[in-house]
């Protein structure tokens, strides 16, 4: 069986469209799945949407993501796992090639994707060569991390140590248990993060990365973009104001 693992805080606006592209990529490949949403400490209405909408919610207060991607997954019963963002809609395409890769011997793996709406200049310049230095030297961007049930156990889980990048030593863990693949198929993710902050704000952070040696990742304070209160989206389909 396989198993979405989506982690959510205060995500009611987009969470009902992650879950229902979910639903609809599973249904049509005809396999038998089951979405489990990781509810930290949401004010909103995460938890109300997303159980209205066909997922599994578990209740934790970790305010951390990899903390919160293990609980999901432990509360999972399925033999290979997707971890999905709550604002990335999955495609059928992406959804199916990670089965068959899993099928066909590979540990885990991740996907292209695309960010939805508009990006600031200084966002197309960042991304247009870290996109392709990712997918280079094979790691998987968290908006959709998939891996066998046997793969989790024995990588023990997202490092809990980590309050950002747990992706990246994720897909290294794996990559130790067997193969990992990065797929040509694509997700659409929100691109909010750069609309909401400066490109100081942004740069800032990853400069303060490079400064500590590491040691920025392994506490939440300093890492706003995370973890700080959700700025409105200027492209949001649902703005303040509107209900979701």
């Amino acid at each position: 069986m396989l198993s979405f693992v989506v982690p959510a805080f205060n995500e009611e606006l987009l969470i009902g469209r992650t879950i229902d592209a979910m639903h609809s990529a599973a249904r049509s490949l005809d396999e038998p799945y089951e979405i489990v949403v990781a509810d930290d400490a949401s004010t909103d209405r995460t938890a109300e949407i997303a159980r209205a909408a066909g997922a599994r919610v578990v209740t934790v207060s970790n305010r951390q993501i990899a903390a919160t991607r293990n609980s999901g997954a432990r509360a999972s019963t399925g033999d290979m796992i997707i971890f999905v963002d709550a604002d990335t809609a999955v495609s059928t395409d992406a959804v199916r090639a990670a089965i068959a890769a899993m099928r066909a011997g590979a540990a885990g793996g991740g996907c292209a994707i695309d960010f939805e709406g508009r990006l600031p200049l200084y966002a197309r310049v960042l991304l247009k060569p870290a996109i392709p230095l990712y997918r280079l030297i094979g790691l998987a961007a968290g908006c959709f991390l998939f891996c066998t049930r046997r793969a989790f156990d024995a990588s023990g889980g997202f490092d809990e140590t980590l309050f950002a990048g747990e992706e990246a030593i994720m897909s290294r863990a794996i990559r130790r248990q067997g193969r990992f693949v990065i797929l040509k198929e694509r997700v659409v993710t929100s691109g909010r993060k750069v609309r909401t902050h400066s490109a100081s704000e942004i740069l800032g952070i990853f400069v303060r990365f490079g400064w500590s040696r590491g040691k920025l990742v392994r506490q939440r304070e300093g890492l706003d973009l995370w973890y700080g209160e959700r700025r409105p989206d200027p492209d949001s389909p649902n703005p303040p104001g509107r209900s979701a």
